[in-house]
């Protein structure tokens, strides 16, 4: 093995996780939509002034985290816009029947690229999206 295969292979084997990491606007709006609605459970915070500033949340096998920006630091542009992200589950099914129980306006799922795929946008505009694998036909819409 050459030198720089070894480091390749040093760097592959030291990488762990990727964890998504996404301003905020309201950090109390965002809880509540990832954690009240959603079932993520807050495994680390930092708080400032008695408020939840950054936090990092856990469902399952998947993490984010969250940080709500200084008043003065917001940036100009929209949030979230074009920004998804995809959390490979076991039953995306039973995420949206969660969901929906719990209030939140998520969109109908259907089949793509071999996975059912159902999604919601966080207070933001955060995309996020949820997918299992299926057998059902491409272009196939859920209905109850």
């Amino acid at each position: 093995m050459n030198a720089e295969t070894a480091a390749e292979t040093r760097t592959v084997a030291n990488v762990q996780e990727s964890v998504p990491f996404f301003g905020v606007t309201n950090m109390e709006a965002s809880l509540r939509f990832y954690v009240d609605g959603l079932g993520f459970v807050m495994t680390n915070k930092w708080i400032v002034e008695g408020r939840v500033r950054w936090c990092w949340l856990k469902l399952g096998g998947a993490s984010l985290m969250l940080q709500e920006f200084l008043k003065d630091r917001m940036p100009a542009g929209k949030l979230g816009e074009g920004v998804s992200i995809y959390f490979i589950c076991q039953d995306a099914l039973a995420i949206y029947h969660q969901a929906r129980q719990r209030g939140l306006a998520v969109r109908r799922p259907f089949v793509g690229n071999a996975m059912w795929v159902t999604g919601l946008t966080d207070p933001d505009g955060y995309q996020v999206l949820f997918e299992s694998l299926t057998d059902v036909p491409e272009e196939t819409e859920y209905t109850e």
